[in-house]
């Protein structure tokens, strides 16, 4: 099995407003940082996203990729690679739990592999730096109040 990385943050909102805030994919440009274009390609009968087409830019590595969605319930979304000039494959999920502060804390895990040769330590780093960032863009953006509908 794959090894994956993990990280959670607490965000000072309800698990729905959090939520929402990740099932926005139109507005993933403006949080996210890496991603520069998100059309929705697909919903299931919810009306929530099941392929979404990603243009990404994280520096020194482009790409664009097609991820499927599975929503499990109101508090856990995960995604597996479709397509990917980039990547060979690419596995992720949000889980959401409420927290005692009456927050919600966000637990994000990914697992990558690039077509290219890449040390396991470097490509944990990675993993490591892209969550950081959507978790911190993922606070900042629902704490703000700019996902609310």
């Amino acid at each position: 099995m794959a090894e994956h990385t993990s990280s959670s943050i607490t965000i000072e909102a309800a698990p729905a407003d959090v939520m929402r805030v990740i099932a926005d994919f139109a507005r993933y440009p403006d949080w996210t940082g890496e991603v520069k274009e998100a059309e929705v390609l697909a919903t299931d009968a919810q009306g929530r996203a099941e392929q979404v087409h990603l243009v990404m830019d994280a520096g020194a590595i482009k790409d664009d990729q097609t991820l499927a969605y599975t929503w499990t319930g109101g508090y856990e979304v995960s995604w597996t690679l479709v397509k990917s000039q980039m990547l060979r494959s690419l596995d992720g999920s949000y889980l959401l739990k409420p927290a005692a502060s009456g927050g919600t804390e966000v637990t994000y895990q990914l697992t990558v592999d690039v077509k290219i040769p890449m040390l396991g330590m470097i490509k944990r780093k990675a993993e490591k730096v892209i969550i950081d960032r959507a978790l911190a863009g993922l606070k900042k953006r629902v704490e703000s109040g700019e996902g609310e509908q």
